[in-house]
C-alpha cells in the first residue's frame, strides 16, 4: 500500500487534507476497498505533530450495490443500499410482476444455433431490460429465454402499476423497431407474449450459503407466470390481472374472459391494455364497447346476442384471434346443460 505513505507525505508536505474514494487496500493478503482520508495534526502552536489516517471499508456496500445494480437501476440500487440490510430481509410487499417469453424459441434456436442464440439473446434481452429498469422495474431473473422483473420490489412508488404496462408496452415497441432491423438482415422476427399481475409477495434474498439471490416468489408469482402462458390463446401480446387494472388508472383495458389457470381454483378476469387514455380514439372505443356487450350475454348464455355482436367484430377485424375464440365456444357450449350458477369462465387444464 505505497500510495498510502505517498499520500500521508504530502498531507505532511501540504499541511491539508487528502481524501480518495473507493480505493483498493490491501489487508492481510486480502484486497478491501475503502475510502480513505488523511489530515494533519498540528498543536496549539500550528506545528505539526503528525498525521491522522481515516479508513471506511466499503467492501460489503460495494459488493451489495454491484450484484443490486445488475438487476435495477444503479440510482434504486442507491437507494436500497442506504436502505440497510433490513430491505434485503424477508418481507411482504405488494409488487407487480411481469413475465414475458419468447414465442416459438426452440425454433430459433435449432436455426440459429448455439452461438447465434446466445448472440440474440444478448441483443434482445438488453433491450427488453432497459424497458424495465427506465420504468423502474427490477430483473429478477432470466429463466432461458423468460424474464421476469418486478414493480415495488425492492422499493416501492406510488404508481408500480402503471409503470408496470409502460414496460411492457415498451418492450413490444423497442422489439417491433428491432424487428425491422432483423427483417432488413434477412432474420426471422421475434415475438413475445407478456403476463402481469399484482399481488402481495414474499421478497429478500433466499438461496444456500454458497448462493443467495434477492427474489421474490409466492401465488401472485405464479397467476403472472400463468398470464403469460395463455397470451398466445387470446392473440395478446400482453395479459394482465385484474388486480393490476384497479391500480392503473391511466391505461384503458380490453376484457378478455374470465379464467382458471392451471394450479388456481378460483377464477380471474383478465385483460389488455389497449394504450394510454389520452392516445386511444372514439371509433377504438366504440369497439371496445362492442365487444363487452358481447361478453355480457356470452356470460348470461344469450348465445345468439353474443354471437351476433362478435361476427359484426369479425367481420371488421377478422385476423383478431380473440374474436374467432369465443365465436368457435359458443357452438360447443350450447350443447352443454351449464345451469344458471355458470360463472362464464374458461378452465386451462395446461400451463
Amino acid at each position: 500500500n505505497a500510495w498510502v505513505m505517498e499520500k500521508v507525505a504530502r498531507v505532511t508536505e501540504s499541511q491539508s487534507l487528502e481524501t480518495t474514494v473507493d480505493a483498493a487496500l490491501e489487508v492481510g493478503g486480502e484486497k478491501a476497498s475503502v475510502n480513505l482520508t488523511v489530515l494533519p495534526l498540528s498543536g496549539v502552536d500550528k506545528k505539526l505533530l503528525g498525521s491522522m489516517i481515516l479508513i471506511d471499508d466499503i467492501s460489503s456496500e460495494k459488493r451489495i450495490k454491484a450484484t443490486m445494480s445488475r438487476y435495477m437501476d444503479p440510482g434504486i440500487a442507491d437507494r436500497l443500499v442506504a436502505a440497510g440490510a433490513e430491505a434485503l430481509g424477508g418481507q411482504s410487499v405488494e409488487a407487480t410482476v411481469l413475465f414475458s417469453d419468447i414465442r416459438s424459441f426452440t425454433t430459433h434456436s435449432e436455426k440459429l444455433g448455439a452461438q447465434g442464440t446466445v448472440a440474440m439473446l444478448n441483443e434482445y434481452f438488453t433491450l427488453m431490460v432497459d424497458c424495465i429498469q427506465e420504468e423502474g422495474g427490477m430483473l429478477d431473473k432470466f429463466i432461458g429465454d423468460a424474464i421476469m422483473a418486478a414493480f415495488g420490489v425492492p422499493l416501492a412508488h406510488p404508481d408500480d402499476e402503471d409503470r408496470a404496462v409502460r414496460a411492457s408496452i415498451s418492450m413490444l415497441t423497442e422489439l417491433e423497431a428491432w424487428n425491422k432491423v432483423r427483417a432488413s438482415q434477412g432474420k426471422k422476427p421475434v415475438h413475445i407474449g407478456i403476463g402481469l399481475n399484482s399481488d402481495v409477495v414474499v421478497t429478500g434474498n433466499i438461496g444456500s450459503k454458497k448462493r443467495m439471490d434477492y427474489t421474490i416468489i409466492g401465488d401472485g408469482v405464479n397467476l403472472a407466470s400463468r398470464l403469460e402462458g395463455i397470451t398466445k390463446e387470446y392473440g395478446a401480446d400482453i395479459i394482465v390481472g385484474e388486480n393490476t387494472v384497479k391500480a392503473a388508472p391511466d391505461i384503458i383495458f380490453r376484457e378478455l374472459d374470465r379464467v382458471r389457470v392451471k394450479g388456481k381454483e378460483q377464477a380471474v378476469s383478465i385483460f389488455q391494455p389497449i394504450g394510454p387514455k389520452s392516445e386511444i380514439g372514439e371509433d377504438t372505443i366504440k369497439r371496445l364497447d362492442v365487444f363487452n356487450v358481447a361478453l355480457m350475454a356470452y356470460r348470461r348464455q344469450e348465445w345468439d346476442s353474443a354471437e351476433a355482436q362478435l361476427r359484426h367484430l369479425h367481420e371488421t377485424s377478422p385476423e383478431n384471434k380473440l374474436y374467432t375464440l369465443f365465436l368457435d365456444r359458443i357452438p360447443v357450449l350450447r350443447e352443454k346443460d351449464l345451469g344458471a350458477k355458470w360463472d362464464g369462465a374458461f378452465t386451462f387444464e395446461s400451463k
